[in-house]
């Protein structure tokens, strides 16, 4: 693959550079673990077809938002989650595109990422 075509699919990826660079700012100053939740979702996200890069940019500034203003009113990630993270993710991404084929380990990894990021709590317990 050239770099021109590396480019252009980075681009279907995480949309224009500059857009991914500002959400990645975003991402970096949310507090360590909504940071770590939402690093989780964006590794998850990345095994959907990417079908547009603007829609993507936008999918993943629109991650950044939610988790921002979860972190500014105290909301818990598990309140933002559910029980199944992958199944959270898979029907946010489907507002961005028409969705792809996830792994098996790709969804437990996502699960256990959030377990992590939420101190192994897994939204049964009720909120800290």
């Amino acid at each position: 693959m050239s770099n021109a075509e590396k480019s252009g699919f980075l681009a279907k990826v995480i949309g224009p550079k500059k857009r991914w660079r500002a959400y990645k700012a975003r991402v970096a100053e949310l507090p360590e673990d909504h940071r770590a939740a939402v690093k989780a979702i964006e590794r998850y996200l990345m095994h959907f077809v990417p079908t547009d890069g603007d829609a993507n940019a936008s999918m993943f500034e629109d991650l950044a938002d939610l988790f921002e203003q979860a972190a500014a009113d105290g909301t818990p990630i598990r309140e933002i989650v559910g029980e199944d993270p992958a199944e959270f993710v898979e029907e946010f991404a489907r507002n961005y595109s028409d969705g792809g084929y996830v792994p098996a380990r790709a969804r437990k990894r996502l699960t256990d990422d959030i377990a992590s990021a939420t101190g192994g709590k897994t939204g049964a317990e009720g909120t800290p």
